[in-house]
């Protein structure tokens, strides 16, 4: 009986390494901010900054830590890396904006709040949106 109880425990014990062996072995490692947004970035190139964009027009936007928000138009993705409080972005963060007008300009600022507690967390100042669309496909020549 005791044999019986040793041997199940090794059982388990070597079926919960493997399964957590397994788990790691999968887990891929966390991008900095600037790695995240670059793989975001990679087949497209930018343009000329612009001071505002039309919020109306966003369909998404993206928390990239500590680095960046991301908006997208259409095909169009604005990196916004903000001019002051960079640093305090979370991926987990609710951005709150409140607008006197239909843009979002680069001297507004976002607060931050935490998406479980609801509690505010800071601001970031905004700079100028750059904006990066595909790079064109080159017709192949003969």
């Amino acid at each position: 009986m005791i044999r019986e109880r040793h041997s199940l425990a090794l059982t388990l014990a070597a079926g919960l390494a493997i399964v957590t062996g397994a788990a790691v072995a999968h887990a891929k490692p966390r991008l900095t901010g600037e790695a995240e947004l670059a793989d975001m970035l990679k087949d497209r190139i930018a343009g000329k900054p612009v001071d505002c964009i039309n919020l109306p027009m966003v369909s998404s936007s993206t928390v990239i830590d500590k680095t960046a928000i991301v908006y997208q138009s259409g095909g169009t993705y604005y990196v916004q890396r903000p001019s002051n409080g960079a640093e305090s972005l979370d991926s987990d963060d609710v951005l709150v904006t409140r607008l006197t007008t239909s843009e979002l300009c680069s001297i507004d600022t976002v607060q931050l709040h935490d998406r479980s507690s609801g509690f505010w967390r800071g601001f970031v100042s905004l700079g100028k949106f750059i904006p990066y669309t595909r790079a064109p496909k080159v017709a192949p020549t003969h």
